[in-house]
Protein backbone atom coordinates (compact mmCIF):
# COMPACT_ATOMS: atom_id res chain seq x y z
CA UNK A 1 0.00 0.00 0.00
CA UNK A 2 1.01 3.23 -0.89
CA UNK A 3 1.65 6.06 2.01
CA UNK A 4 1.18 9.92 0.80
CA UNK A 5 3.95 12.01 2.92
CA UNK A 6 2.75 15.13 4.04
CA UNK A 7 5.47 17.86 3.07
CA UNK A 8 7.79 18.69 5.95
CA UNK A 9 8.19 21.70 6.91
CA UNK A 10 11.62 23.11 7.38
CA UNK A 11 11.94 25.88 10.06
CA UNK A 12 14.21 28.90 9.10
CA UNK A 13 17.04 29.93 10.21
CA UNK A 14 16.09 33.78 11.99
CA UNK A 15 18.58 36.32 10.38
CA UNK A 16 18.62 39.41 12.42
CA UNK A 17 16.84 40.15 15.37
CA UNK A 18 13.02 38.81 15.78
CA UNK A 19 10.45 41.54 14.83
CA UNK A 20 7.52 41.05 17.89
CA UNK A 21 3.99 41.53 15.96
CA UNK A 22 2.64 44.19 17.57
CA UNK A 23 6.68 46.10 16.58
CA UNK A 24 6.14 44.71 13.34
CA UNK A 25 2.74 46.18 12.69
CA UNK A 26 3.64 49.61 13.89
CA UNK A 27 6.48 50.09 11.90
CA UNK A 28 5.21 49.65 8.82
CA UNK A 29 1.36 50.99 9.78
CA UNK A 30 0.04 47.52 9.14
CA UNK A 31 -3.62 46.23 10.13
CA UNK A 32 -4.31 42.96 12.81
CA UNK A 33 -4.87 40.66 10.50
CA UNK A 34 -2.29 41.75 7.45
CA UNK A 35 0.40 42.06 9.79
CA UNK A 36 -0.49 38.58 11.54
CA UNK A 37 -0.58 36.86 8.08
CA UNK A 38 3.08 38.05 7.12
CA UNK A 39 4.14 37.69 10.63
CA UNK A 40 2.52 33.85 10.09
CA UNK A 41 3.94 32.66 6.55
CA UNK A 42 7.40 34.81 6.84
CA UNK A 43 8.49 34.22 10.38
CA UNK A 44 9.28 37.25 12.89
CA UNK A 45 13.11 37.81 11.08
CA UNK A 46 13.99 41.06 11.09
CA UNK A 47 15.80 41.28 8.00
CA UNK A 48 13.30 39.18 5.99
CA UNK A 49 10.40 41.08 7.14
CA UNK A 50 12.09 44.39 6.09
CA UNK A 51 13.41 42.54 2.52
CA UNK A 52 9.71 41.75 2.26
CA UNK A 53 8.33 44.95 2.57
CA UNK A 54 10.74 46.97 0.35
CA UNK A 55 10.23 44.43 -2.27
CA UNK A 56 6.32 45.55 -2.00
CA UNK A 57 7.46 49.05 -2.12
CA UNK A 58 6.16 49.89 1.53
CA UNK A 59 8.73 52.16 3.74
CA UNK A 60 8.58 51.93 7.34
CA UNK A 61 6.20 54.38 9.08
CA UNK A 62 8.34 54.49 12.37
CA UNK A 63 11.98 54.19 12.37
CA UNK A 64 12.76 51.02 14.12
CA UNK A 65 13.98 51.76 17.58
CA UNK A 66 17.04 49.07 18.28
CA UNK A 67 18.64 50.87 15.23
CA UNK A 68 18.96 54.02 16.58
Amino acid sequence: MTQIREPERRSRILRGRPYSLDEFASKYGLRGEQAESLFTRFGPSSIELDLLMAAKRRPPVLQDRIAE
